[in-house]
């Protein structure tokens, strides 16, 4: 198993490029199995979860070709393909449900286990599945309650739909069985990020009529057929925010390129409250934090265009070392504290209760042996790691590996002391 070794770093200086976003190139290339024509994809990101996806989607029929040195996946989802995803692709990857819709449309059928991931919630298929069956589908109760959704539908129609919660999933599962349903389908309280934005911008480049994304309310009027074509993705806001923390809290001066400002308001403003300075220029966004002292404010995570929950624990680790305590409120997934005690050991002292956790701030952290609990723990204690005293040892570091292209490299390359050991 590999580790990061990461030792206390200078402020970290220096320039890094984001890479495409993982949220958004997992549902796109779901969104592949929708036409038999060819789909390239750039600025697709090196990533494990991306690499599960093209294997999925292999399995399924499709010929994938990913060149992703190149950051391109080109797909071809032919004529010929079987409505069953195999378990050992499935628990590796949440992800893997955004095939569910497409499967439907393309086979009549979609078996696929319930999938695995990060375990920072219960995160259910039911508004999946609720959205499906408002079109048309039909799911067997009997399989699913044994942890496998079958769904079957001769043709989907178009409907209206209420989500009771904006899931970001089951709005991209509804978007793209919707697309080719026949007739208009309203999502109404759908999920409003820019990750779904992306995923309406490709599926109407092949030919479907998606108006509304980014507001709660969606219309989509099926289409007969969808074409192959070509599209960038959008670049991930989530690595751009790690990297915007990472060079506030060691008093750092980072400039972060390829990043869409309008996608992290509400990360951008929280750390003007603690004093960070977050400059836009012609050349990206230039994050710093050796202009002011860094002090303590309250963040609750919520539904964009609210703080996003995958921001938490990176901003969290912020926080362990600003003046002042703060409070932290998590909305969104009821299991997402799990790092608190990985910051404890490096001396935080974090307390919770529910969903609530209270960070006294102003520490002076040691490094530890410490776990990356999940994708965005592993992020934030690597950069707790580059303020603690010492030498912190990272485990389970596959977790960052399904979501950070080339996580060690950029950060080396603004100056941090961290390395990657392949025992």
């Amino acid at each position: 198993m590999a580790k990061f070794l990461v030792q206390k770093s200078a402020p970290l200086h220096g320039e890094v490029k984001i890479s495409g976003s993982k949220n958004a190139v997992l549902p796109i290339m779901a969104a592949a199995l929708l036409t038999e024509e060819k789909c390239e994809i750039k600025d697709v990101p090196a990533l494990r979860d991306v690499q599960v996806m093209c294997k999925l989607l292999e399995s399924l029929g499709a010929t994938v070709d990913p060149e992703l040195d190149e950051n391109n996946v080109d797909i071809t989802a032919g004529s010929v393909l079987t409505y069953e995803a195999p378990y050992e692709l499935v628990k590796m990857m949440r992800a893997s449900i955004l095939v569910l819709g497409a499967l439907l449309l393309r086979t009549g059928r979609a078996v696929i286990p319930l999938p695995g991931g990060c375990a920072i919630g219960k995160r259910p298929v039911e508004l999946h599945l609720k959205g499906l069956k408002a079109l048309g589908a039909t799911i067997n109760e009997e399989r699913l309650a044994r942890g496998i959704v079958d769904a079957k539908a001769d043709k989907l129609k178009g409907t209206t739909i209420y989500l009771d919660f904006p899931s970001v999933g089951a709005t991209e599962v509804i978007i793209m069985a919707a697309s080719l349903a026949e007739g208009t389908t309203v999502l109404e309280n759908a999920a409003q990020e820019p990750e779904i934005v992306d995923l309406a911008n490709f599926l109407n480049k092949m030919g479907a009529r998606i108006k509304g994304v980014g507001t709660d309310t969606i219309k989509i009027e099926g289409v007969e057929k969808l074409k192959g074509v070509s599209h960038h993705v959008i670049p991930d806001r989530i690595e751009a925010g790690t990297f915007m923390v990472g060079a506030v809290m060691t008093k750092g001066n980072v400039l972060i390129k390829n990043v869409v400002p309008d996608h992290l308001k509400a990360v951008i403003a929280k750390l003007r409250e603690c004093g960070a300075d977050i400059t836009m220029t012609d050349e990206g966004l230039v994050a710093r934090g050796d202009v002011n002292p860094i002090v303590s404010t309250d963040v609750k995570t919520l539904p964009y265009p609210g703080f996003p929950t995958d921001m938490q624990s990176p901003f969290m680790a912020l926080l362990t070392v600003a003046k002042g305590p703060s409070v932290v409120i998590e909305t969104v997934f009821e299991n997402r504290f799990m790092h608190v005690g990985e910051f404890n050991r490096m001396g935080a002292n974090i307390k919770t209760d529910g969903n609530c956790a209270i960070i006294p701030g102003d520490k002076e952290l040691q490094g530890a042996q410490v776990v990356a609990t999940d994708l965005r723990a592993g992020a934030a204690v690597v950069l707790t790691g580059l303020i603690a005293e010492g030498t912190t040892e990272i485990s389970q570091i596959y977790h960052v590996d399904r979501g950070y292209e080339h996580f060690v490299e950029k950060l080396r390359n603004l100056g941090a002391n961290i390395m990657r050991v392949e025992e």
